[in-house]
């Protein structure tokens, strides 16, 4: 018997049975592709911290140029106040001090986002160096500018030292100690640089209701000057011409009727003339408000005006003189609109004291369509208001009714104002 003997190692026979045809599977991904696959570089610390380490790294070199300007400042401004050019260089100093507190102002908005409304300009009553010499050495703003770059030096050295060590030592907590000292910065910024809000809008609604006031003046003396000037002024020179024709006349032994004739309407002219006054001096200061209040001057401008008016005034005391006059010119400027304007067939005014305002309230039944820029004098009325404390309101829409409401100040009538002061 024979034996075959196959060497080890020999892959058997040539042809090995094959194993039934199968369909082809697609090949697994190779994991290792993505396992070698970086992720993309990032900054360790975001875009805020960033801006913080950047405002600590600037307040060194910022807190030397602040530090030096204001002791060279003071040195030579208290050194120079005995001499004439002391106190002006103090106050141009002062001045350089508000640009610095802008520049910081814009460096804390940039960097760490902090919010603060610039301060009002110098405020100068008067016109004049003096007036000017004097508000700028008591700006409050420059000082508290001042006294920020003062104190800033220690703070700048601490805050850059700290910065710059912790970038390299101790970058894992940087973003935290950035924090804590932008934090104290940000106190510092708006307890010395920012503006004292309640006191710099007083400021700016004084400073507008002063122009207000002076414009209003100013307008109401150019028309007393015109109405004089074209009216009274010029009839009582015809009179005076005409008494002197009929002196001339009666001293060339002419008397006649022509010198009769000359006498009538001399007459005629004073009493043209004397109504002419009475007029203005009602559009100064009507005698029926000094002499009977708010209701009865109200009812009498009501009875000139071309639409039926109804006048209600609720008020137990008389106002202020002032508060009175402006309710009653506010009134009569109203209703006026209404004769020129409204095209209403019938209007009411309301007066009444809520608390410690004056409430006027005037309506009509026209077709609507007021507004404070529609040329009839509403915005003239709201300026003259609001330079009281006091607001004007229209409700207007078009087709109507209009209802305007304004309300002032109330206040009370001193001693002596009977009525008659």
């Amino acid at each position: 018997m024979t034996e075959r003997i196959t060497p080890v190692g020999s892959a058997g026979p040539s042809n090995p049975p094959q194993a039934p045809h199968a369909p082809d599977v697609p090949a697994a991904p190779d994991e290792s592709d993505d396992n070698d696959r970086l992720p993309p570089a990032r900054f360790a610390l975001g875009r805020q911290t960033w801006k913080e380490i950047a405002h600590l790294l600037a307040n060194l070199p910022v807190s030397i140029v602040g530090f030096v300007y204001v002791v060279t400042l003071i040195s030579m401004g208290a050194g120079l106040a005995v001499t004439v050019v002391g106190l002006p260089l103090l106050a141009g100093g002062l001045l350089g001090a508000r640009l610095l507190g802008r520049m910081e102002r814009a460096r804390a908005r940039k960097l760490l986002g902090v919010r603060i409304d610039e301060p009002s300009p110098v405020l100068v009553r008067r016109t004049g160096f003096f007036s000017w010499l004097w508000s700028s050495l008591r700006d409050s703003v420059a000082w508290r500018t001042v006294l920020y770059d003062f104190i800033r030096l220690p703070w700048g050295i601490v805050t850059f030292t700290v910065t710059l060590t912790s970038l390299f030592l101790l970058w894992p907590v940087l973003p935290f100690l950035a924090r804590g000292l932008t934090n104290v910065d940000r106190a510092m910024v708006r307890g010395l640089l920012s503006p004292s809000d309640e006191l710099e809008r007083r400021i700016a609604e004084l400073e507008s209701d002063r122009g207000v006031v002076v414009d209003t003046a100013a307008a109401d003396l150019r028309r007393i000057e015109r109405d004089l000037h074209d009216g009274a002024q010029a009839r009582l020179v015809n009179l005076a011409m005409g008494l002197g024709l009929a002196k001339e006349k009666l001293l060339e032994g002419q008397a006649d009727e022509t010198v009769a004739a000359m006498v009538d309407e001399a007459h005629g002219e004073v009493k043209l003339a004397l109504q002419e006054l009475r007029d203005l001096a009602r559009g100064i200061h009507p005698a029926v408000l000094t002499d009977r209040g708010l209701d009865a001057a109200l009812s009498s401008i009501a009875s000139r005006c071309t639409v039926p008016v109804k006048v209600t005034a609720d008020l137990a005391t008389r106002p202020a003189a002032a508060i009175e006059g402006i309710a009653y010119f506010t009134v009569s400027e109203l209703l006026q609109n209404v004769s020129k304007h409204s095209g209403a067939r019938s209007a009411s005014v309301d007066v009444w004291r809520a608390d410690e305002r004056l409430l006027i309230q005037v309506r009509d039944d026209g077709h609507g369509g007021a507004a404070l820029d529609g040329g009839t004098g509403m915005a003239g009325l709201a300026d003259r208001l609001g330079a009281v404390d006091g607001l004007f309101l229209i409700d207007s829409p078009p087709g109507g009714p209009t209802t305007i409401t304004a309300e002032l100040p109330w206040r009370n009538r001193g001693d002596g104002q009977d009525g008659r002061d």
